[in-house]
C-alpha cells in the first residue's frame, strides 16, 4: 500500500446517492485519496435505496452526511436566514442571487452542504455528474467560499435533457474538470469552447489487488453480459446476436446480470427469438458473484449503442473489471470504448447494433482459445498501464490539489463556524 502523502487537502464529495450499486468507482476513487492521506467527507444528496452493498465500502473511512431535502420555499427562506448569519459576506457578494434563482430544493441542499462543510473545515468540494450533485456543489462553494470541482461522465454531457448553457456555466465556474475519457474531453471542447480549457481526462481506476487476474477455469461457450437493462446497453442485440449463433448450430449460453426498466422486454425477446434455454436472466447479484460469472465465461459482451434520448455509457467499469480478470471482450466504438477496448489487440470491437457483426466476434473468441488468451494478456497489460487506481487517484490529487489552492480574496479558515446545522440555526431563527 502507498504511503500517504503529507496534505492538508480536506474533500467534500457530493454526489447524488452515495453508495450507489453502480458506481464503484466512486467507491475506489475515495479510497485511492484516502490511502494518499486527503481527508473526505461525503455529502450525499439522496439516501440509497439499493439494499446491495459492495464489500469494498468497508474500507471507506469519510462520514457520510444525508443532506435534508425539502422544496418548500418558506424552508428556504428560513434557511437563507439563518445562513446569513455565516456566511453573510459571500451573500452580500451575489451568492444570495443565485440561490434565489435557483431550485428550492437544490438552494436549501446548498446551504445544508455549506454549513456542514464549513463545520468539518472542507477546503474543497468536489461533485460526481454535472447535473444535480455538481448543481449543489456549485452554489454550496460559491456561499462557503471556496473552490469546486466535478467529474463529468457521460449521461450528464449527452443526454437530451441536458442544458448546454447550465453546463456551460458549471465548467467556466468550476476551479477545474474531470472526465473520464478523452473523447468526452474532446467533446467538451469542441462543444464549450474556452469554458471547457480546465477539463482534464483522468480515467476510472481499479484496484488491482481486488482485481488480480483470475485463475477459475474458462466454461466453453458462455457470454457474460452485466449492466442495467437499458437501451444504451445493447442487450437486445446481444439476444439477436445469440439467436444468429444458436441457429448457427453453436453450443452457447448467455449470463446476463442486471435489473432495469427493459427486463420484460428482453425476456419476452429471447422467448420470440427461441433462446430462451439459451439465457440465464440472473438479476442483480453481488460483486463477488459478478466477478465469478465474468471470471468463469469464455467472454464478454458489451455491445453498447446510442440511446435514442442520447444517453450512452462512458467507459463501462464491467470491461475493465472483465480485462483485469481475463476475460476476453467484445464491445462496440461508443464514446470511450475504444480507449480500453482495442480492436484485435486488448478485445474486439463491432459496429454499434450490428447484431451479425456482433455474432460473428463473439463466435470468433468463443470458437479461438489462443485468440481469447491474446486479446486478455493485451488487456490485463494496458489495464495495469492506464487504469490502476493506484496512477488515476494520483492524477486526480493533483488536479484537486491545484483547485483547492486558495483564491485571492479567499476567506480565511479561522472565520469557521462551530458545528450547526441550517435546520438548527432555522430554528433559532
Amino acid at each position: 500500500m502507498r504511503p500517504p502523502e503529507t496534505t492538508a487537502l480536506r474533500v467534500g464529495y457530493v454526489t447524488k446517492m452515495y453508495p450507489r450499486f453502480s458506481e464503484t468507482f466512486v467507491v475506489n476513487e475515495v479510497r485511492g485519496l484516502e490511502r494518499r492521506g486527503v481527508e473526505i467527507e461525503i455529502f450525499s444528496l439522496r439516501a440509497p435505496v439499493d439494499t446491495r452493498f459492495h464489500a469494498s465500502l468497508a474500507a471507506v473511512r469519510a462520514p457520510v452526511h444525508y443532506v435534508p431535502r425539502t422544496a418548500r420555499p418558506s424552508d428556504v427562506w428560513r434557511a437563507l436566514g439563518a445562513a446569513h448569519v455565516l456566511f453573510a459576506p459571500a451573500l452580500r457578494d451575489g451568492a444570495l442571487d443565485e440561490l434565489v434563482a435557483a431550485d428550492p430544493e437544490d438552494a436549501a441542499q446548498a446551504l445544508e452542504v455549506a454549513v456542514a462543510a464549513r463545520s468539518a473545515g472542507i477546503t474543497h468540494l468536489h461533485a460526481h455528474f454535472g447535473s444535480v450533485a455538481t448543481t449543489v456543489a456549485r452554489l454550496a462553494a460559491r456561499v462557503l467560499g471556496v473552490g469546486y470541482t466535478f467529474t463529468a461522465h457521460a449521461k450528464d454531457i449527452f443526454h437530451e435533457d441536458v442544458d448546454p448553457a447550465d453546463l456551460r456555466r458549471k465548467l467556466a465556474g468550476a476551479r477545474a474538470v474531470v472526465t473520464v475519457s478523452d473523447h468526452n474531453l474532446a467533446h467538451l471542447r469542441t462543444a464549450f469552447g474556452r469554458a471547457a480549457d480546465g477539463v482534464r481526462r483522468v480515467y476510472n481506476g481499479l484496484d488491482l489487488d481486488e482485481h488480480a487476474r483470475s485463475c477459475a477455469p474458462r466454461v466453453p461457450g458462455r457470454v457474460a453480459a452485466v449492466g442495467r437493462l437499458v437501451e444504451k446497453k445493447g442487450f437486445a442485440d446481444l439476444l439477436d446476436a445469440l439467436a444468429l449463433l444458436v441457429r448457427d448450430g453453436r453450443d452457447v449460453h448467455l449470463d446476463l446480470v442486471g435489473t432495469g426498466p427493459e427486463d420484460g422486454a428482453l425476456r419476452e425477446r429471447a422467448d420470440r427469438l427461441g433462446v430462451a434455454d439459451h439465457v440465464t436472466f440472473h438479476g442483480p447479484l453481488s460483486q463477488d458473484r459478478v466477478r465469478d460469472v465474468v471470471a468463469r465465461a469464455s467472454v464478454l459482451a458489451a455491445p453498447c449503442v446510442l440511446g435514442a434520448d442520447g444517453n450512452r455509457d462512458g467507459l463501462p467499469t464491467v470491461l475493465l473489471e472483465a480485462m483485469a480478470a481475463g476475460t476476453a471482450v467484445v464491445s462496440t466504438p461508443v464514446t470511450g470504448i475504444p480507449e480500453a477496448v482495442r480492436d484485435e489487440e486488448t478485445g474486439l470491437l463491432v459496429p454499434p447494433g450490428d447484431a451479425a457483426a456482433l455474432a460473428a466476434a463473439l463466435g470468433r473468441v468463443l470458437a479461438d482459445p489462443g485468440l481469447a488468451s491474446r486479446l486478455a494478456d493485451g488487456a490485463r497489460a494496458l489495464v495495469e498501464a492506464e487504469f490502476d487506481v493506484e496512477r488515476t487517484s494520483a492524477a486526480l490529487l493533483d488536479v484537486l490539489r491545484s483547485a483547492a489552492a486558495p483564491a485571492a480574496g479567499a476567506r480565511p479558515d479561522a472565520d469557521r463556524a462551530d458545528t450547526v446545522t441550517v435546520a438548527d440555526a432555522g430554528r433559532a431563527a
